[in-house]
C-alpha cells in the first residue's frame, strides 16, 4: 500500500523506489510500466448475459410479469405461463442488449476524457529532467510528479516539495473543506482539517481561478492538532491525516507540489474504495415521476385479477376457470418495454451527441436530466465572452474621441514588449497594438518598466528630438492621474470621466506622457501631460448571441454568475440580446433566494454560485451550471446537470456530468435538446401504450361481464400485447415534434394520469361500439355463438386502434422534406398488418382464430374512422389546454 512505500524519510522513500529528484529515464519507465501494469482503476467486471438479464428481472413491472406467470403455471394455464414467461424473457434479453450496447458506448466515450499528468522524465541518465506531459496511465512507481491548482492526483504520491499546499480528498474521507498538505512528516500528529470538521493547514498559495471569478479568502491555520494520532506508519494510523502523502482521486486545491508517485493501479488508497459498492446517485426529476407512475399502474395491476375473479364469480358463476383471463388482462395493462425504451433511447442520444457535438455524457441518466433544465448558470468570461479585451475608443481628456490616444498607448506597448522582462505581452497590450497598427517602431526605444501591480503603471522611454526623450505612461487612471500637472478641479473631472467610462461596463486605461532631458530618472515620472483614456470592452463570444436565442426558445433561463463588475456583466449581456435586469450581487441584502431571482449575479465567490445554484433548486428548478476552474466544483455538485469542458481543470471536469469539446453555448443547446429528444420519445411512448392498454382493459372487464363467454382467449391477449410490444419498440427511434423540444421535459404525475384516463376511456367506447357492431348489426344475437369470429375480428380491431393511438398520440413528426414514413409510422403499418393478416393464418388458427368474412370488415372500419376523428378532436383540444 501506499503509505508502507511511503513511510520513513524522503532519502529513504526514494532509494526505496529506486527513483531521485531528477524522476526516472525513459527506458526506465517503460520497464516498470510491464512490471506494474497500467495505472488504472480496477475494472468492474462485466456482468455476463446471465447476470443482466438477472438483473432485469428487478425493474418492478417485469417483475410482476414473472409474479403472474409462476401463478398461472401453477394453476396449469400452461399457454398463458408460456406466452407471459416469454415476453418476461423477450424483455429481459432486449434490456440486457440494450445495456450492453450502453456500457460499450460509454466506455469508448470515456477514452475520449482520458487526463494527462506532468512528470519529469529524461531519455537518458545523464540528461537534465525535462517536463513531459504523459496520460496518466502511463504513471509508474518512481514517477517524479508535478502539481499544480486545479491538477487531479493521478496516483498515490509522496511530496518532496510543497509551496502553500492544499487538497480536496473529500472522495475518500468525505471532508468537504481542503486539507494543508507538507512535505515535511510531522511524527504523532495530524494534518489539521484531517478528519471530520478540521479546518485548513498551511500557507495559502495561488487559487486556479476562472476568468471573471473572485477567489474566496484563503484560511491558514498555522500549526497543527495535537490529536493523538498514529504517524502513517504506526499501527492503526489513518493513511489520510499524514501531511505529506497525498492520494489517487483527491485534487490541488491551491498551491504547487514536487511529489514522486508511490503507488499506481490497482495498489491505490482509490482503487481499494472503488472496490467497494457506490452509493447511487439520486435520480431527476424525470425517472422520479416515471417510478411514481409505475408504482400507481402495478397497484392496479395486482388489484386486477381478484376484482375479475370476484367480479366473474358473482355475475356469471365463473370461478378460477377465469384467473388466466383476469391474468392476462394485468399482464395487458403493463409496459414492460419500459427499461428496454428508456435504456435504447439514452444510449443512443449520448452516443449522437458525442458523434456530432462532442458532447460526452459521463451519466447516462444526466440525458433525463438536461431535457428537463429550465435554469442554465454559466459565468461570463470564457461563456458569454472571449477571454480577451477589445479597444472601444480613444478619448481626449474632454471626453471627445482622439485616435492620437491610441497611438500614445501602442507606442508604450510596444516598447514595454521590446524592452520589459519579461517579455511578454498581457491581455490590454494586445488589445492596443491590435487596435492601433503597426506603431512604435518609427521611435528608438531607451528603456521600459513593466505594470506593477503596486504602482498600477508601466512606463516607457523613446527618444525625441536631439537629447531629449519622451516619457509614455499608462496604467489605472488614479495612478496616472496622480502623476500628471493639473489645474484645480482638473483631477476631479478626470477621474470623474474614469468612473462614467467604468459604470458603462468598459476597462479603462489612462495614457500621460511626458518630455524629459536624456538621461533622467523615468521609473516614477511625475509632472506628466495627461493625454487621454483608451476603454475597452469584452470581445464577444461568436457564437454566445445566437446561442442565447436558441435557449430561450427552448425555454432555458439564462443566469450570468460571475467575480467581475456588476456593469461590466451587464453590459455583456445587453450587447448579446439578453436583459440584465436588475444587477445583483453575492452580498446584497435580501436572502439568497432574492439573488437568485436575478438574472446577473456579480461579485459572486464560489460559495455564492453553490448557494445561488441549491437555491434555485428548492424553487422547483431544474438546473444546469457550467463551470470550469477549481472554484466551480462546488456548483457543479450542487446542480442538477454539471457540464464542463474538456479544458477545464481535472477535478471539475470529474465533478460535472456531461464534458463538452469547447465552452460553448451551443453545444449545451444541442445536449438539451438531444435530452428533450430522449424525455419526449419515453413520454409518447408512455402515453401511448398505458392509455391504449388502459382501455383495452376496461373493455375487456366490461365486456367479460356483460358476454356469455371470455371476449378474448388468454393465449389471444397476450399474442396481441406482444405484438403490440414489438411495435412500441420504434418510439426509441421517432424523431419529435418542435413543440415537445421548447419545453422542459416534465412528466407531471397527475397530469400524465388524466391524460393517460381520458384517452384510456376513449379507446374503451371504441371498444364497445365494436362488441355492439360485432354481437347486434352484423349476424344480430346469433354472432355470440361463433366465439372464433368474435375473438378474431375483436383481434383485429384491437392492434388497427393501437396502431392509430400509435399514429395520432406521438409527439413524433416524419423529418421535414422527407419522403419516407418514419419509424413510428412503419411499426403502426407493421401492426395493422399482423391485426388484419394473422387470424386467418395457420399460427392464428392456434391461437383459436379464423378468418373473417368480409362483411365484418365493413362496420368496424366505419367505427375505427369514428374512432380516429373523436381521438383526433381530443388531441387538439388537449393541446390548447395545455399551457
Amino acid at each position: 500500500m501506499a503509505c508502507e512505500t511511503a513511510g520513513g524519510t524522503t532519502l529513504e522513500v526514494l532509494r526505496r523506489l529506486e527513483s531521485g529528484p531528477r524522476g526516472l529515464t525513459e527506458t526506465e519507465a517503460a520497464s516498470r510500466l510491464v512490471t506494474h501494469g497500467e495505472n488504472t482503476l480496477p475494472q468492474r467486471r462485466t456482468p455476463s448475459w446471465p447476470r443482466r438479464c438477472a438483473h432485469a428481472l428487478r425493474d418492478p413491472f417485469t417483475a410482476v410479469l414473472l409474479c403472474l406467470g409462476l401463478v398461472s403455471a401453477a394453476v396449469a394455464s400452461w399457454g398463458t405461463a408460456v406466452v407471459i414467461l416469454a415476453l418476461v424473457a423477450v424483455s429481459c434479453v432486449l434490456r440486457a442488449s440494450g445495456e450492453r450496447r450502453a456500457d460499450r458506448s460509454m466506455a469508448a466515450l470515456r477514452e475520449l476524457v482520458a487526463g494527462t499528468a506532468t512528470v519529469l522524465r529524461r531519455d537518458i541518465a545523464h540528461e537534465p529532467p525535462r517536463p513531459r506531459e504523459v496520460p496518466v496511465t502511463e504513471l509508474v512507481p518512481g514517477d517524479v510528479l508535478r502539481l499544480g491548482p486545479g491538477d487531479l492526483i493521478p496516483a498515490d504520491v509522496r511530496l518532496l516539495q510543497a509551496r502553500g499546499l492544499a487538497v480536496y480528498q473529500g472522495v475518500l474521507t468525505g471532508e468537504s473543506a481542503p486539507v494543508g498538505k507538507t512535505a515535511v512528516e510531522v511524527p504523532g500528529k495530524r494534518a489539521a482539517g484531517g478528519g471530520s470538521g478540521g479546518g485548513e493547514s498551511g500557507g495559502s498559495g495561488p487559487v486556479s481561478l476562472s476568468a471573471g471569478d473572485v477567489p474566496s479568502p484563503a484560511v491558514d491555520v498555522p500549526g497543527r492538532s495535537e490529536a493523538a494520532a498514529d504517524g502513517p506508519g504506526a499501527p492503526g494510523g489513518n493513511p489520510f491525516d499524514a501531511p505529506h502523502l497525498c492520494f489517487q482521486g483527491s485534487a490541488v486545491a491551491r498551491g504547487t507540489a514536487t511529489a514522486v508517485v508511490v503507488a499506481t493501479g490497482d495498489g491505490t488508497r482509490f482503487a481499494a474504495a472503488h472496490r467497494q459498492p457506490a452509493a447511487r446517485r439520486e435520480g431527476g426529476a424525470f425517472d422520479r415521476s416515471v417510478h411514481g407512475i409505475s408504482w400507481v399502474l402495478i397497484r392496479f395491476m395486482l388489484l386486477t385479477p381478484p376484482l375479475v375473479l370476484m367480479a366473474n364469480a358473482a355475475l356469471r358463476g365463473r370461478g378460477l376457470e377465469t384467473l388466466p383471463f383476469a391474468v392476462a388482462v394485468a399482464v395487458g395493462l403493463t409496459p414492460e418495454m419500459l427499461p428496454v425504451i428508456v435504456t435504447t433511447c439514452l444510449a443512443r442520444g449520448a452516443t449522437l451527441l458525442a458523434r456530432t457535438h462532442g458532447v460526452i455524457l459521463k451519466r447516462l441518466p444526466a440525458l433525463h436530466d438536461l431535457g428537463a433544465v429550465d435554469v442554465l448558470c454559466v459565468d461570463k468570461t470564457g461563456t458569454l465572452t472571449q477571454d480577451r479585451p477589445v479597444v472601444e475608443r480613444a478619448l481626449d481628456p474632454a471626453g471627445r474621441d482622439d485616435p492620437e490616444v491610441l497611438r500614445w498607448a501602442a507606442v508604450g506597448a510596444w516598447w514595454t514588449l521590446q524592452l520589459a522582462e519579461p517579455p511578454a505581452p498581457d491581455a490590454l497590450d494586445e488589445a492596443l497594438l491590435e487596435a492601433a497598427g503597426p506603431v512604435g517602431e518609427e521611435y528608438d526605444g531607451v528603456d521600459a518598466v513593466p505594470f506593477d501591480p503596486v504602482r498600477r503603471i508601466s512606463t516607457a522611454v523613446v527618444r525625441g528630438s536631439l537629447g531629449r526623450h519622451t516619457v509614455v505612461v499608462t496604467g489605472a487612471a488614479e495612478a496616472v492621474v496622480e502623476r500628471c500637472t493639473t489645474e484645480p478641479g482638473e483631477r476631479d473631472r478626470l477621474l470623474a470621466l474614469a468612473a462614467r467610462e467604468a459604470d458603462a461596463g468598459l476597462r479603462v486605461l489612462a495614457v500621460a506622457t511626458a518630455d524629459r532631458p536624456a538621461g533622467a530618472r523615468t521609473p516614477d515620472a511625475r509632472g506628466l501631460t495627461f493625454r487621454g483614456l483608451v476603454t475597452f470592452r469584452d470581445a464577444l463570444a461568436p457564437t454566445a448571441a445566437e446561442a442565447l436565442r436558441g435557449l430561450a426558445d427552448r425555454g432555458v433561463t439564462v443566469k450570468v454568475l460571475t467575480g467581475d463588475h456588476p456593469a461590466t456583466a451587464a453590459r455583456a449581456c445587453r450587447e448579446l440580446g439578453l436583459d440584465p435586469g436588475e444587477v445583483r450581487t453575492a452580498a446584497q441584502p435580501g436572502g439568497t433566494e432574492a439573488v437568485g431571482e436575478a438574472t446577473v449575479v456579480a461579485r459572486c465567490t464560489p460559495q455564492d454560485k453553490a448557494r445561488v445554484v441549491a437555491a434555485l433548486r428548492a424553487a422547483g428548478h431544474t438546473v444546469g451550471f457550467l463551470g470550469d476552474g477549481v472554484n466551480d466544483v462546488a456548483a457543479l455538485r450542487a446542480a442538477d446537470v454539471g457540464l464542463a469542458p474538456r479544458s477545464a481543470v481535472g477535478v471539475a471536469r470529474e465533478s460535472a456530468d456531461v464534458v463538452l469539446a469547447e465552452k460553448d453555448l451551443t453545444a449545451i443547446g444541442h445536449a438539451i435538446t438531444a435530452g428533450r429528444h430522449a424525455s419526449g420519445n419515453i413520454a409518447s411512448y408512455l402515453r401511448v401504450t398505458l392509455s391504449s392498454n388502459l382501455g383495452n382493459v376496461v373493455a375487456m372487464l366490461a365486456a367479460g361481464l356483460l358476454l356469455p363467454f371470455l371476449p378474448m382467449l388468454p393465449a389471444q391477449v397476450l399474442a396481441q400485447n406482444l405484438c403490440f410490444d414489438a411495435a412500441q419498440l420504434a418510439f426509441a427511434h421517432d424523431r419529435p415534434g418542435t413543440a415537445a423540444l421548447r419545453a422542459p421535459a416534465v412528466l407531471r404525475p397527475r397530469s400524465f394520469l388524466r391524460f393517460v384516463t381520458g384517452f384510456g376511456l376513449l379507446n374503451a367506447v371504441a371498444d364497445l361500439a365494436t362488441f355492439a357492431v360485432l354481437a347486434f348489426a352484423l349476424n344480430g344475437p346469433d354472432a355470440f355463438d361463433d366465439e372464433a369470429v368474435f375473438h378474431s375480428a375483436w383481434f383485429t380491431e384491437n392492434l388497427i386502434t393501437q396502431a392509430l393511438v400509435m399514429l395520432l398520440l406521438r409527439t413524433g413528426r416524419r423529418a421535414e422534406g422527407s419522403r419516407t414514413p418514419g419509424p413510428v409510422a412503419l411499426a403502426a403499418a407493421g401492426l395493422a398488418a399482423v391485426g388484419l393478416l394473422l387470424p386467418p393464418s395457420p399460427l392464428g388458427a392456434a391461437l383459436g382464430m379464423t378468418a373473417l368474412p368480409t362483411a365484418y370488415y365493413l362496420l368496424p372500419a366505419v367505427v375505427l374512422g369514428l374512432y380516429a376523428l373523436a381521438l383526433t378532436a381530443a388531441r387538439a383540444r388537449h393541446r390548447q389546454r395545455q399551457p
